[in-house]
Order: structure tokens, then C-alpha cells, then sequence
């Protein structure tokens, strides 16, 4: 018996999606064909090395690399599986034994797909919302059943849930992932791809972020005694107003990313989410305050790394808020857009705005804008002076 010969196979279509991102496949070879599987992960170009066949240069570089070795293995395994039951394996055998046992039934293979994809447990529960909107509306959808009129349908089916806009996108989204992991696995063909003639429609949405007066209120507030486990989230937020950085870039930092040159201090990390190396100048931020903050755990910067869940941080900021007189709604995040906007106000090149965030589109800096009406307010007031 000539046996299959597996190989990942990484930007085969030579095309990347709005990410930046190419599937990384598996391809099986035998008597002269191939077929390819979906590993479901989407990695950028510079964090594949072709020659070595692995994943590099991704915070999740070990474990996706043992997920890639164990996908190949579950091949090799359903291979030896169905010769043992004296089965003439081809390809399309192989391809037929791995497609999910009900086929018709597309929130069944979403279901399975959601419990064996690996992905961070908040995506998992953030699509599951997804799954049970779709079991609300088709409990029975299947595969031939996902269409333009469907993906229509299902989006009034939330409007009329009294869904915002962007909550809507959402879950669009979620769906053409969906549709895209049947599309791969060989559930669904290509041209039945239901948002091909579909736009998803989004608002810009209005960033919270905190003004100069609610940063001093939050830099002078002394918490009473019995909140005093609550500096932690205050130290920690405020340490990412002067930074800038995303609480999963925050809870990932060790003191390894603080880097002496001479006499200037830099932090140097690659972002989760976009994989680009940021460097911040920490004396240089808004007179060194992400220093001064850093400076007071000096004996455990790890351990004022490690925060309390993103949840439960921005539970925690609720109190503080009330606390510091602050009446407006802000999270965790808020402190990135804060940075982005103080650094705008005080007239900080765009450009160099877009580095210190990490973006990789000077688009996504350019949201920051609206905070030019509290400058030009600013500019013209010190020309009266």
C-alpha cells in the first residue's frame, strides 16, 4: 500500500485577507494528487518559516505549533484507522471520513468546530453568542439553506431584536466565519459563498476616553481605606493612559520588555493582536508617569503585570470612577484611547501617534481626530494670550 504524505502548506493562494493574514493548510499527497485540509490558522507572513515548516514570530508560536504537529498526527491516525478496516484509502475517502458525521445540519458543524478550534475562551463564548442568535432564528439551518436572502433574512431577524448596528456586524461576522470554516472543510462550495454580493454594515463609534481634568482626578485620588486593594486597577490603568497599551499587551509585559539604553528607558514588546514590535520611550511619555508608576513596584514588576481579569478590572474602575467624582462610563480599553487623543491634543505627529499605538493602518489612528476640535480651541486660546 502506498502511503499518504502530509506537508503544511502556508499562502497557497498567494492572497491574504484584510488582516494581512494567509490560512496555513495541510496538504496530502498521493499517487500524483492533492488534497488540502483547513488547519483554521491565519498567520501572517513573517510568522511562517517555510524552511522549517513553523510558526514564528507569534505570541502563540508554541502552542500552534503543537496544535499543527497534532492536526497532522489526527490525519496520519484516520489514515492507519481505515486501512486496519481494509478501506482502499484515497483522498477522497481520507476528505469524506473528516467532514463532520451531519452533514446537512450546519449549527451541528459549528457547534463541533467551536469545541475543538483553539482559540481564547472570550472568542469561544463571543461566537457561541452568535451560534445561539442563528439556533433562534433556523434551528434547523442547513448547509444548502445559507444563501444572500438568508444572511438578509437573518439580519432584520436582529433589528427587529432591537440590535445596534455594530452588534449586528458582529455577528455577520462571526456567521461568514462559520460559512468559511464549512467552505474549508468541504461542507459548502466556494460559489456558494452567500457574502459575496453582501456588505456588512458598521458605524464609527465614539471612543470613550478620559480628559485632562478626569486624568488629574484619577492621579490625585486617594482611595479610602476600605478600597485600598482597588490601586492595583488604578496604578495599572493609568500606567496604560501614558502608554497606550491593550490590557492583553499589559498582563503579557515582564521585566524583560523594560530595556535600559544609556540613559533613556524603553519598553519593547510585539502586540497579541497585530504581532508588531512597539517601542515606547518611557521617560519621554507625558514626563516620564509610566515611569514614576513602574518605579513603585520596582521589587515585583511581574507581579504588577498581572492583573485580575479584563472583567474584573473594569469592575473595579466602575468604583473608581464613582470614587474620583467621574461620571462617564470607561473601561480598561479607555485608557488607550485616551493616550491616543492626549497625545493628539497636545500635538503629537499623526505618524508617529499611529507608531507608539502599534497600528498598522494610519486609518485606524485617524478615528482620534475629533479631539482637533478641543485643540483648535487650545491653539486659539493661547493666541488670545
Amino acid at each position: 500500500m502506498e502511503k499518504i504524505t502530509y506537508r503544511p502548506v502556508f499562502y497557497r493562494k498567494k492572497r491574504l485577507n484584510e488582516q494581512g493574514k494567509a490560512l496555513l493548510q495541510v496538504e496530502a499527497y498521493l499517487s500524483g494528487k492533492r488534497a488540502y485540509f483547513s488547519t483554521h490558522i491565519y498567520l501572517t507572513p513573517r510568522q511562517w518559516n517555510g524552511k522549517k515548516c513553523r510558526i514564528v514570530h507569534h505570541p502563540e508560536a508554541k502552542s500552534l505549533n503543537y496544535l499543527l504537529r497534532e492536526f497532522i498526527m489526527q490525519l496520519e491516525c484516520k489514515e492507519l484507522e481505515l486501512w486496519r478496516k481494509g478501506v482502499d484509502v484515497t483522498l477522497e475517502v481520507l476528505k469524506r471520513e473528516l467532514k463532520p458525521e451531519s452533514s446537512s445540519s450546519f449549527l451541528e458543524f459549528v457547534g463541533q468546530e467551536l469545541e475543538v478550534i483553539c482559540m481564547k475562551e472570550s472568542t469561544r463564548k463571543n461566537q457561541m453568542t452568535t451560534w445561539k442568535l442563528l439556533f433562534d432564528f433556523r434551528p434547523k439551518l442547513k448547509f444548502e439553506e445559507l444563501t444572500l436572502h438568508f444572511v438578509q433574512e437573518f439580519e432584520r431577524f436582529m433589528e427587529r431584536r432591537g440590535l445596534g448596528v455594530n452588534t449586528i456586524a458582529k455577528h455577520l461576522k462571526h456567521l461568514r466565519t462559520f460559512v468559511n470554516w464549512a467552505i474549508a472543510k468541504g461542507c459548502m462550495k466556494e460559489e456558494d459563498y452567500p457574502f459575496r454580493r453582501f456588505r456588512i454594515k458598521m458605524e464609527q463609534g465614539k471612543h470613550a476616553y478620559l480628559t485632562l481634568e478626569e486624568m488629574e482626578r484619577l492621579e490625585e485620588l486617594v482611595l479610602p481605606e476600605e478600597h485600598r486593594l482597588l490601586q492595583h486597577a488604578l496604578d495599572g490603568f493609568l500606567f496604560c493612559c501614558y502608554t497606550g497599551l491593550r490590557y492583553s499587551d499589559f498582563v503579557r509585559l515582564r521585566k524583560e520588555n523594560i530595556v535600559r539604553q544609556g540613559e533613556d528607558v524603553w519598553m519593547v514588546f510585539h502586540s497579541l493582536k497585530t504581532g508588531v514590535e512597539v517601542r515606547l520611550p518611557l521617560l519621554l511619555l507625558f514626563k516620564g508617569k509610566a515611569w514614576k508608576i513602574l518605579n513603585r513596584y520596582r521589587d515585583g514588576w511581574d507581579r504588577f503585570f498581572c492583573l485580575k481579569s479584563n472583567a474584573c478590572v473594569n469592575h473595579d474602575l466602575k468604583t473608581i470612577g464613582t470614587l474620583a467624582g467621574i461620571e462617564k462610563h470607561f473601561t480598561f480599553h479607555s485608557a488607550r484611547h485616551t493616550n491616543a487623543t492626549l497625545l493628539i491634543y497636545e500635538g503629537v505627529n499623526i505618524t508617529t501617534v499611529q507608531k507608539l499605538l502599534g497600528h498598522r493602518n494610519i486609518a485606524t489612528t485617524q478615528i482620534y481626530s475629533e479631539v482637533m476640535e478641543q485643540t483648535i480651541v487650545k491653539d486659539l486660546t493661547k493666541e488670545r494670550g
